[in-house]
């Protein structure tokens, strides 16, 4: 069944809208139950997780793994990491029924993509980007976005050039992470940020460092960006753009109901709990909760602690996820090796392991 999806003209947000709140792309954690979530309070526009767009042209089983939707997801823009003009094209052509918009990743940092020539290492080759811009600009409706996610040079006249460049390519906006390849968690360069945003016409996206409410104004006086766009703000308080200062009940309650009727893995329900109650639960609860290894005596556990009743069997209610078909069947040679690789290397320690500069966000 394909999804009668009724779009969203994302460019009308930067229009309409003073700041345009938005979900980063997070590498297992933005997919369609967590973006359910986040657009119940106070997000406008949904990025999915990076996907690697040669093996999504090649594989099928890749397709499938990497990308579901609904007719409510939207407006949604697919994050895609390419190095070849052909892989970015045919990738777009692929998803561009069923999102509002494509970005290509150039500001991951980890080393595998750097090796491999994707996400940051594409900053260097910006004819090639410009080009995939081009190509995607000429193929597809006036209404529908191709954007460019980038970190900073060491030069920030290098920076201001390459997003001019990508302006005159036909970008329809581009989000800027204010760090450098070398930078972790250094302060953001919120100056180079509001440098590059009053060198353009198109919105400029602002990411990194905000973890609160309150961050999100001073995000945005301090770069005169269009957008701010979240990442493990998110993961710790899904309800953050709401105004809400820590996870409120009903967002936990709401993500167990999305997360049980769509039938998600044990792991993704508890990390995400994990993360949400943080700052909710005592630190003796907390570890407790940390430590349980079944959906059921997760739920019980919120029964018992927070108040909180999911039906365990879940009779009654169910999550739309639509089927979305492609004509293409090859079979993909790059994505297990390289995706799955990134999850062995990452920290065994949960608090690193998802850090907003880590592999989970790009």
């Amino acid at each position: 069944m394909q999804c009668a999806r009724e779009k969203t003209d994302i460019l009308n947000l930067f229009r309409n809208k003073s700041v345009v709140c938005i979900c980063a792309p997070m590498v297992r954690y933005s997919k369609l139950e967590f973006r359910s979530l986040v657009r119940k309070y106070g997000v406008d526009l949904c990025f999915t997780p990076m996907i690697m767009a040669d093996s999504f042209n090649q594989s099928i089983k890749a397709r499938d793994n990497e990308f579901t939707t609904n007719k409510e997801d939207t407006p949604l823009i697919v994050q895609f990491a390419a190095k070849t003009v052909d892989d970015f094209v045919t990738a777009t052509e692929l998803i561009s029924e069923h999102c509002e918009g494509v970005d290509l990743n150039c500001g991951c940092p980890q080393r595998w993509a750097m090796q491999e020539g994707y996400g940051a290492a594409m900053l260097n080759k910006s004819e090639v980007i410009r080009d995939m811009i081009r190509q995607v600009r000429n193929r597809t409706k006036p209404s529908f976005t191709v954007s460019v996610k980038v970190r900073l040079f060491d030069c920030l006249s290098k920076s201001v050039e390459l997003c001019r460049s990508l302006q005159a390519a036909g970008a329809s906006f581009i989000t800027v992470h204010g760090r450098t390849v070398s930078q972790r968690a250094e302060p953001v360069n919120v100056a180079a940020i509001r440098e590059i945003a009053a060198s353009l016409s198109i919105p400029v996206i602002a990411n990194g460092g905000v973890k609160c409410a309150n961050d999100v104004q001073t995000f945005v006086k301090s770069t005169n960006a269009r957008g701010v766009m979240v990442a493990q703000g998110l993961l710790s308080n899904p309800a953050l753009f709401s105004g809400a200062p820590c996870t409120p009940l009903t967002c936990v309650q709401d993500w167990v109901e999305i997360a049980v009727s769509s039938g998600v893995q044990f792991q993704c329900l508890h990390h995400h709990l994990v993360f949400m109650l943080e700052k909710v639960l005592p630190k003796e609860l907390r570890r407790s909760f940390n430590k349980l290894s079944t959906k059921e005596t997760v739920l019980d556990f919120l029964e018992k602690h927070l108040g909180i009743n999911v039906h365990k069997q879940n009779k009654h209610t169910s999550f739309n996820k639509t089927v979305v078909m492609y004509d293409d069947t090859h079979q993909g040679k790059f994505f297990r090796s390289k995706v799955i690789l990134d999850e062995k290397e990452s920290c065994e320690n949960e608090s690193e392991m998802y850090l907003e500069d880590s592999i989970f966000s790009f």
